[in-house]
């Protein structure tokens, strides 16, 4: 593999990769049969690591930070160091499912609500139907409930793991239990499942690309209204940092 092209936003490291450059990491991942950690960075992820510098090292430790964002894409040209394109996890998830479905390579769906995991299993199931589940389970992010989980995964022995327990918490759980887990990659999903699934609706392609999906996703989940907090703090910050090291304005 050619060396790895990132920038730093915020003391947050973003790979510079375009989303078949993505797929090709993550097969590579796979067939090393080491563990690798991938992480979706959007604005929350990096406001939230500012102040919790445990979140900050696991996203800066991971084999693969994909740029989950159009803030992020936005924030890496304003700071003159353009990232090529936006890659969603979401987006992800379809495009390694089927990549896993032509390879033989084995999903765990990991969280979200009762039964989404299932459905959304299903549902990649009937695009992909040579893919191959290796087990989907609800759980949780708990201590208590670790142990189990990991021999319930072990035993399932997939190539890949979608953990969609939310940020941080997925991040976290994947980075305690990575080694142990004996999966070549493991990646928080976030609300993925939910999108898949069917239950939760995604802005229109026209809104994405503009850049204004948030905006459709807090329409359609006011309650995300203290989340978006961040994003004004974020471009504040970044118009900050430009300025100070001569970004554009």
């Amino acid at each position: 593999m050619k060396e790895r092209d990132s920038i730093s936003i915020l003391g947050i490291r973003v790979d510079n990769v375009s989303e078949a450059e993505a797929e090709e990491m993550i097969d590579f991942f796979i067939r090393s049969g080491l563990p690798h950690q991938v992480v979706t960075v959007n604005p929350e992820f990096i406001m939230a690591a500012r102040y919790d510098m445990e979140f900050a090292a696991i996203l800066n430790a991971a084999s693969l930070a994909l740029p989950d964002g159009v803030g992020i894409v936005w924030a890496s040209r304003f700071l003159g160091r353009p990232l090529r394109e936006r890659v969603a996890g979401v987006d992800c998830v379809w495009r390694w499912a089927r990549l896993a479905a032509e390879r033989g390579y084995r999903l765990f769906l990991l969280g979200a609500a009762a039964e989404v995991a299932e459905e959304a299993a299903s549902r990649l199931k009937e695009l992909y139907p040579r893919l191959e589940i290796a087990g989907t389970f609800a759980g949780s992010p708990a201590l208590e409930d670790e142990e189990g989980i990991v021999d319930l995964i072990r035993q399932a022995e997939p190539y890949l793991l979608f953990v969609a327990y939310g940020a941080p918490q997925q991040d976290r759980w994947i980075h305690r239990n990575l080694i142990r887990l004996g999966v070549p990659v493991a990646m928080g999903v976030g609300g993925a499942f939910d999108f898949i699934s069917g239950r939760a609706k995604r802005a229109p392609r026209w809104m994405q690309r503009v850049g204004l999906e948030w905006l459709c996703r807090l329409f359609w989940e006011p309650w995300r209204w203290r989340r978006m907090l961040a994003l004004p703090q974020f471009v504040w910050l970044v118009i900050r940092e430009g300025r100070k090291y001569g970004g554009q304005n």
